[in-house]
């Protein structure tokens, strides 16, 4: 008489609806059941292993996900299908609003009109690479019938196209969210391998900016005395805090005494929260930093100043317990802020760049100063020290050029008798020409 143990491992029974493992003739394990699929269907699939307990695991996660209501993609439906259920199901646990919102305007702009008809599992390398191609060259008025909605259409819809494409970074982007939703598709086993990898679309060229020069920046804090914000722009340019985290900072973070500054939190507004205090960008960014003497008497003067406010604001005012906020003590709007921003640089003569330009200068004048760059990593919050020295890699040639140039100004001058005077003691040199 069988006994449930002598019954073969990859023979015995299972509750119904926990699906089948049995070893396949190749030595791996397969699992097979039922979830749910897009359209409110159900539909069997197959998961593999090196053992059983790891094909068993993975069916079993997906029956989880499908018990929660949430379908399990199908390789053979399209591309758009997926990547609707990737930004639906996925992205949107993993992302912050406002990048999930890039994400989502970025698949339904271009890769869901471009390749969205494409099966996924039938998605092939060729066929990324020649919708890129296409992507690069198209006029996006063109494309996207951008003219045509036009009050006074002046390109595609009168015959005369504006050609315009789309820039290297664009295209970067597009790609890189591709990337990270058939990645996932690799992981979830949908598909075996991600295609988008294989294709190369180049290394766009770093996004310009012209940081302010030392006698620049000296301007522009002279133009910004007197400014009820004026401890928000001498902070950024003495220490390089992003927007966000200088709208984030609140007082508990201060440590006026010490001079020191807990960089904790951002301050983001976001399209269905208005203005949400988030983690920091990275976990590199929570850090803590030093701060000048002219900075903390600058925080200390707008301390004092916030106070006249509250008390000129009374019942109205709304304490948030921020740094930096406005007369009736709500936080910082950014629109407000890059405003006062434009004003003060054409009060003080300046050209036009943007806000977050002063972080960009902030690491500039350390650099030129002959500050280490880990410590201007470390300053910034930046994840990696390679992030520091590819952002700022042209600051680094033309100090590394006028340290050639010194250098071949001190081999240049006249060689004294005592250098060449033989004593005997060594044997003769030996060298051969140069050319």
């Amino acid at each position: 008489m069988t006994t449930p143990r002598d019954t073969p491992t990859s023979r015995r029974t299972r509750a119904n609806g926990d699906g089948t493992v049995y070893q396949r003739q190749d030595s791996r394990w397969e699992a097979a059941g039922y979830v749910l699929a897009p359209g409110n269907t159900r539909r069997r699939i197959r998961v593999y292993g090196t053992t059983r307990k790891e094909a068993l695991a993975k069916l079993t996660e997906k029956i989880a996900t499908s018990n929660r209501g949430l379908p399990v993609p199908s390789a053979q439906g399209s591309l758009a299908a997926y990547l609707t259920y990737w930004l639906e199901n996925v992205a949107v646990h993993h992302l912050r609003e406002n990048t999930h919102t890039r994400y989502t305007a970025c698949v339904n702009r271009y890769l869901v009109p471009g390749l969205g008809k494409k099966k996924l599992a039938k998605l092939s390398a060729k066929d990324v690479r020649t919708w890129l191609n296409q992507l690069r060259t198209t006029c996006q008025c063109c494309t996207r019938g951008l003219d045509a909605g036009r009050g006074e259409p002046r390109c595609c819809a009168v015959g005369t196209c504006c050609s315009k494409r789309l820039s290297p970074l664009t295209l970067a982007y597009i790609h890189s969210v591709l990337k990270s939703a058939l990645e996932h598709a690799v992981r979830e086993e949908e598909i075996p391998r991600n295609v988008a990898r294989n294709v190369r679309t180049g290394t766009p060229r770093p996004r310009r900016f012209e940081p302010l020069t030392a006698d620049e920046a000296r301007q522009f804090l002279t133009a910004a005395r007197g400014h009820r914000l004026h401890a928000l722009f001498e902070l950024a340019l003495h220490t390089g805090l992003r927007k966000g985290e200088l709208f984030g900072l609140r007082w508990e973070d201060l440590d006026l005494d010490t001079g020191t500054a807990a960089v904790r939190r951002t301050l983001q507004r976001t399209s269905t929260g208005g203005l949400t205090t988030l983690p920091t960008k990275t976990r590199a960014s929570e850090r803590r930093i030093a701060l000048p003497a002219r900075c903390l008497q600058s925080l200390k003067l707008h301390r004092e100043q916030q106070q006249r406010d509250r008390d000129a604001a009374g019942a109205e005012w709304r304490h948030s317990g921020h740094v930096f906020t406005t007369a009736q003590g709500t936080p910082l709007d950014p629109t407000n802020l890059t405003r006062a921003f434009t004003t003060l640089l054409h009060k003080a003569g300046l050209r036009r760049i943007r806000f977050h330009d002063l972080r960009h200068s902030t690491a500039t004048l350390l650099l030129e100063q002959g500050v280490e760059l880990v410590v201007i990593k470390e300053l910034l919050g930046h994840a990696h020290i390679g992030v520091t020295a590819t952002v700022y890699a042209h600051v680094r040639l033309r100090l590394q050029r006028d340290a050639i140039d010194t250098l071949s100004t001190a081999l240049d001058g006249p060689v004294s008798d005592e250098s060449t005077r033989d004593d005997g003691d060594d044997p003769p040199l030996c060298g051969a020409a140069v050319h």
